[in-house]
This record gives C-alpha cells, sequence and structure tokens, in this order.
C-alpha cells in the first residue's frame, strides 16, 4: 500500500509521521513544490492545476490513497482532485481542529495562513463547529513560508506578530496549517502559560488508516516502510530546512 502525501512543502511532515507511528509498514510518496511554493498567495485555478497535477503524478508512482496533509489544497482543490482520481482512490483532506477545541475551551484563536483565514471555508467551519465558544482567526503572515525556509528568525519573528494579534484571554489555539507544529514549542514560548494547543495531523493520520483498510487489500501485500520524496514532480530528498525544527519528533519517526 503506498500512501501520497501532497503539500507546497514541509506541512506534509507532522501526518506523515504519525502514520509511521501508527503503521510503519505504509509506504509513503512525499510530494513537495519547491517550484511553486508557497500555494496561499497563488490563485485559486493555478493551486487546483499544482494540486491536481501532484495528484496525477501519486498515481502514476502507484499510490492507492491520496492525502492533502495542507489546508490551502483542501480548501481548494479537495473536491477536484477526487473527481480527477475517481471514487476508488480514497483522498483525505485536512480540517482545523476548531471542533474538537472549543468543545473544551472558551475562547479559540485559529491561526492560519492569511488565505485561509479569508477563505469562506475557514468561516463555515468555525459557524459549524464553533459551538459556543469565541473563535478568532489569526493570519500568520510569513510563517509557512518561514518554515519552509528553514528561518528560525523569521519564524520567531512571525510567531511575535500572531500572539500579539491573538486575544488576551484565549485558552486554546488552533494551529491551522500543517507546517505549524513544526515549530510548536516556539509557539507554546510566545502564548500566556496553560494555553492548549489543537492540531489534526493525528486525527488525519487515523482517518487515513480507516480508509486504508477499507480498500480490503490482500494481506500479502505488506509494505515495507519505504519513504520517497518527489519535489515539484522529481526524485529528490526532504529540503535541508526541514532538520531546523521539531527537534527531531518529527523527522525522528521518517527514515
Amino acid at each position: 500500500m503506498i500512501v501520497a502525501l501532497i503539500d507546497s512543502g514541509l506541512g506534509l511532515l507532522p501526518t506523515a509521521a504519525w502514520l509511521r507511528k501508527l503503521r510503519p509498514d505504509v509506504d509513503l510518496l512525499l510530494q513537495t513544490d519547491p517550484d511553486g511554493a508557497p500555494w496561499g498567495p497563488k490563485p485559486e485555478p493555478w493551486v487546483v492545476d499544482r494540486v491536481v497535477d501532484a495528484a496525477r503524478t501519486s498515481l502514476r508512482h502507484g499510490a492507492e490513497v491520496i492525502v492533502l496533509p495542507c489546508n490551502t489544497a483542501s480548501v481548494t482543490a479537495l473536491a477536484q482532485v477526487r473527481a480527477e482520481v475517481g471514487a476508488e482512490v480514497p483522498v483525505i483532506g485536512t480540517v482545523p481542529a476548531i471542533k474538537p477545541a472549543a468543545a473544551v475551551c472558551a475562547s479559540v484563536a485559529v491561526w492560519a495562513t492569511a488565505a485561509t483565514t479569508a477563505s469562506r471555508y475557514q468561516a463555515d467551519l468555525i459557524e459549524r463547529f464553533g459551538g459556543g465558544a469565541h473563535v478568532t482567526g489569526v493570519a500568520c503572515h510569513g510563517l509557512a513560508d518561514a518554515i519552509d525556509r528553514g528561518d528560525l528568525v523569521a519564524a520567531k519573528d512571525a510567531i511575535t506578530r500572531a500572539a500579539e494579534q491573538t486575544p488576551a484571554d484565549v485558552d486554546g489555539v488552533v494551529l491551522g496549517c500543517t507546517h505549524y507544529p513544526l515549530v510548536v514549542d516556539t509557539i507554546l514560548a510566545a502564548l500566556p502559560p496553560g494555553v492548549r494547543l489543537f492540531d489534526s495531523a493525528q486525527a488525519v493520520a487515523a482517518q487515513t488508516i480507516r480508509r486504508m483498510d477499507a480498500l480490503d487489500r490482500p494481506a500479502d501485500r505488506p509494505g515495507t516502510g519505504e519513504v520517497r520524496v518527489l519535489n515539484s514532480g522529481r526524485p529528490g530528498r526532504l529540503p535541508s530546512a526541514a532538520a531546523a525544527f521539531d527537534s527531531g519528533r518529527t523527522l525522528g519517526a521518517l527514515p
């Protein structure tokens, strides 16, 4: 079983790491897009074309399940990818963890890219799952891009600006971009003590495994745990910036 994960940059790493922890035998195809990153500021049709093309590449490399561990890709192109690959190939998108945060917190901030923060998609999620919590969107300008570049100083500056825009009474922060768990320690240090963080990587990995198991593939086709990387469709390796983050917690789960 080959599972393809598609993101513009390093945001696929937390979900990939959870997949490795939960099912270490699964073969992973990690697709980043250094030629086109970041996706957030790009026009919607451009992003759709880019993500759908990556999905086609996934199928050519034998993927049987496709994951979009990227809020921008999920907001913009999830329906189009599903239409492209057909019902026989599960496609799992990413949804910010607003529902679990609102269930236990009175005041919640959703940290995300500027595009996601301004999207009708996020507004609908807040309306549907915000419950009785007060939910505020916070645009983290430049944070995902800084993470992809491995620029620790710029990432810290972006986190500081986001923390300054976050209401003082929040008791929960949703990491609404899959890049952000890679700098979780810096985010926690910028927030008041006791603020809880919520991200979706574990839930997306668990849903991926449920969809994999539902395919009911023969038991004599075990995976080898291989991890392959494509950079804008070309065989390669994870960017060197990946080593700058997460103190090895995420990268340590990948060979």
